[in-house]
């Protein structure tokens, strides 16, 4: 269901999630690190069972989510197969849509981490030995399919069109855009820039840029561009590099790839 190539100071991890559990490779995938299967809970075993979202946080772990609201924390060594299951995060009650750690310098008391479920609840947390729980944002029952966290900023995509940017420090909504006319399902961050991708089944990506007031310390949100997939349903989008200077966008029943 989801790839991420895992970039930790020893290594660099690629990691799939699908129905049966996790895969770690190798960058290249030459070699499976590591394998583990989802241990399906008794009162869930007729529902679907998956994993989804991915993350890399703390320099040594790599964070999934699952259909049922937990979050896997993996510690990874910085070389071999040693991989252990150090962690399970149990805070959301549906299922995780999607994870997403620090890309630049969060504040003080900010936290590095971002969990996002099928209800809309966001889970604020802090790496370390033991992940701690710094704040929650309840859900409105709209799903936030999509999450990046850059500057102690949380930006947030839901499956209504909007996008909302809250303070990962102390919860608040900073802002709120009715981005697409249907549903978001890709957000992307550009660390160097702050510009932000938003890619949805109205068939538009658009290219916005976050940045914090100086003076006023206010979060702002800028529009840079609009490209429309020509009858596409838009599922993934992504920048090609830090800067934001490209990106690509692919769609439903798309067997391609389009870069701009």
């Amino acid at each position: 269901s989801q790839a991420a190539w895992c970039e930790l100071p020893s290594r660099v991890l690629l990691v799939l999630t699908s129905q049966r559990g996790v895969q770690m490779y190798e960058a290249d995938g030459s070699t499976m690190v590591f394998w583990h299967a989802l241990d399906v809970p008794e009162l869930l075993a007729a529902h679907s069972v998956f994993a989804r979202g991915i993350a890399a946080a703390g320099g040594r772990f790599i964070c999934v989510g699952t259909s049922f609201g937990a979050v896997l924390v993996f510690d990874i060594p910085p070389k071999g197969t040693n991989v252990t299951l150090s962690e399970v995060l149990e805070q959301h009650r549906d299922p995780i849509t999607d994870i997403a750690a620090e890309q630049g310098q969060a504040p003080d008391g900010a936290g590095d981490l971002v969990t996002a479920d099928d209800s809309g609840t966001l889970c604020l947390w802090s790496s370390g030995e033991e992940f701690t729980l710094l704040g929650k944002i309840p859900g409105s029952g709209c799903t936030c399919s999509s999450v990046a966290l850059w500057n102690g900023i949380v930006a947030a995509g839901y499956g209504n069109g909007q996008i909302r940017l809250w303070e990962a420090g102390s919860g608040r909504i900073r802002a709120q855009v009715s981005a697409h006319a249907r549903w978001i399902y890709a957000l992307d961050l550009a660390p160097l820039t702050g510009k932000l991708l938003s890619g949805a089944e109205d068939s538009f990506v658009h290219v916005w840029k976050l940045s914090r007031n100086p003076d006023t310390d206010d979060i702002e949100m800028q529009h840079c561009h609009a490209e429309c997939v020509t009858d596409t349903q838009v599922c993934g989008a992504r920048f090609c590099d830090p800067a934001g200077d490209t990106f690509a966008v692919t769609g439903y029943d798309l067997s391609e790839i389009l870069c701009y």
